[in-house]
């Protein structure tokens, strides 16, 4: 499925949870540049293409954002990436100062297997926190399997994990989100998980879920901007792998 992002207003801020201090902030429109430019783009991204393949590729946009993606290919003035999750983002080449290899390998999804009862057991053991995440999930009465995703996309289950932006450890908490629920060490597990569903909950007691997921990650104030899903890449694309893994 192609997503045109032609024109598209790229913004400035990366990440947060609060209503004021999305993903996103002012967005700016990229002005027209000179053929010279393109020129250059299109030299830069064969010599990369030309190089030792890459398991995935980041795509740098000239507002300062970034862009995990399987490849790209350029057609015409247009550069078309194909997300690693499926589908396709069309943009102009215009928006885009670089294309580099990823160095984080990102496996390809295996086949699927044919499904077999889940016992007890076999949660306990493929699922990391298991215990602490069903604790509080059923504490703010959110789907389990909702907030399992959540942590699958934002942490891939690291409890030390840290954003450029500073968002910490398994939910990935903003600073400010987690003075607002007295988070003392946003690195532990169970208090990290704790603050992180409660927010969540906060955001699916006020919206849909799947907007709920969007301010999650951009920001309430975002999807109020937008009256949805912001029509930014990273958002969208945060938002579709949570329902589908929400969904197995």
């Amino acid at each position: 499925m192609l997503i045109p992002v032609e024109n598209v207003m790229m913004p400035n801020a990366h990440r947060g949870h609060e209503g004021n201090k999305g993903h996103k902030g002012n967005a700016r429109q990229v002005t027209a540049r000179t053929s010279v430019s393109f020129v250059a783009f299109v030299s830069f991204v064969s010599l990369v293409a030309s190089a030792a393949p890459a398991r995935a590729e980041i795509v740098f946009f000239n507002t300062g954002r970034t862009l995990s993606v399987k490849s790209h290919r350029i057609e015409g003035d247009s550069v078309v990436l194909a997300l690693r999750n499926g589908g396709e983002i069309v943009c102009e080449s215009l928006i885009i100062a670089r294309i580099g290899p990823d160095e984080v390998p990102y496996p390809e999804p295996e086949p699927a297997a044919v499904e077999q009862p889940l016992t007890v057991v076999q949660e306990a053991v493929a699922v990391p926190y298991g215990d602490i995440i069903n604790k509080f999930a059923a504490e703010q009465d959110v789907p389990v399997k909702l907030v399992r995703a959540v942590i699958e996309v934002e942490s891939a289950y690291k409890s030390r994990a840290r954003s450029p932006k500073g968002a910490m450890g398994l939910m990935q908490l903003m600073p400010a989100t987690a003075r607002r629920y007295a988070v003392a060490d946003p690195y532990d597990p169970a208090s990290n998980i704790e603050a992180g569903i409660k927010h969540l909950k906060s955001l699916l007691q006020r919206l849909p879920v799947t907007l709920a997921l969007a301010a999650y990650n951009a920001g309430e104030a975002a999807v109020q901007r937008f009256n949805g899903i912001p029509p930014y890449p990273e958002t969208r694309d945060y938002v579709s792998r949570i329902m589908r893994l929400a969904a197995r």
